[in-house]
């Protein structure tokens, strides 16, 4: 019997699986977002737009671009950092800080802006400190960029690791044996061997950022057209039943996830053609 019988499914069992896939695909994922679009528009263009640039929701888009701007550079550094270190060097506790990596995906959003509050509220281990100072990271934007760092920071780092251990060390190794300095082994060899990858972690770190709700609704205060994001805002405009407006704001989450859905696939491809280069 040869290969191909055996792998082979019978038609109506092949069909029933498609056609299950793309019933859940249609009920949980294409109609909830074709229901925010169409929320947003119940009434009309006006509305919508009006929405769009009340005070309180452009204080709120304002202050999403600034978090999300300042999360994706920290952790794209910092995943670029840990990311090389994991694998062109050996040393003790490499395990440990993959580990410690992962560690965002593990606790909820909510405890690790408890932790955060913890550390620099008013009754935490430095927010004397910082209250007799004049510095205010709570229920302030440096408490919300801190919590979204937080729970955005795996996303460049385990993109990058993988991919930098299946390539190796060899091409560095061959650059500096030739007298390339660190940083011309850095920006000639490795950036341009993972570029893809990293845009791939970013794209994955700015949506995740621009959607927190969790841990930025911990640390937030929810003080309206100051410490309030997009995700934020579409919770207070829908509790107080203006659900038009709030579907109008979520829509700009929507937009950004099927943005993200569109670079995500053509990563994936500019991806796919290099590994099929080599």
């Amino acid at each position: 019997m040869s290969d191909n019988s055996v792998r082979s499914e019978p038609a109506a069992v092949k069909w029933t699986v498609i056609a299950v896939a793309a019933l859940f695909i249609g009920l949980f994922i294409v109609m909830p977002l074709i229901n925010v679009f169409a929320q947003a528009f119940v009434k009309g263009w006006q509305a919508y737009a009006s929405a769009l640039v009340e005070p309180d929701a452009l204080a709120a888009i304002e202050l999403t671009l600034l978090v999300t701007a300042i999360a994706v550079v920290a952790n794209t550094g910092m995943g670029l950092v840990m990311a090389w270190a994991i694998t062109k060097f050996s040393f003790r506790g490499k395990s440990f800080l993959i580990t410690l990596i992962d560690l965002p995906f593990s606790v909820s959003p909510v405890v690790a802006g408890l932790v955060f509050v913890l550390m620099f509220g008013a009754q935490g281990y430095f927010g004397p400190w910082l209250i007799d100072n004049g510095y205010k990271v709570i229920f302030a934007w440096p408490g919300i960029a801190l919590a979204t760092i937080f729970v955005t920071f795996p996303f460049v780092a385990r993109e990058l690791i993988p991919l930098m251990q299946e390539q190796g060390t060899t091409e560095e190794e061959a650059a500096v044996t030739l007298g390339a300095s660190g940083w011309r082994v850095f920006s000639r060899v490795t950036l341009p061997n993972v570029k893809w990858a990293l845009l791939y972690g970013v794209l994955l770190c700015n949506a995740r950022a621009m959607g927190e709700f969790g841990a930025v609704s911990v640390v937030s205060g929810h003080v309206r057209g100051e410490t309030n994001t997009i995700p934020l805002q579409v919770e207070i405009l829908y509790n107080e039943y203006q659900f038009q407006a709030s579907f109008a704001v979520a829509s700009l989450l929507a937009l950004l996830a099927v943005v993200t859905l569109f670079a995500k696939t053509v990563l994936e491809s500019r991806v796919h053609d290099r590994k099929g280069g080599h």
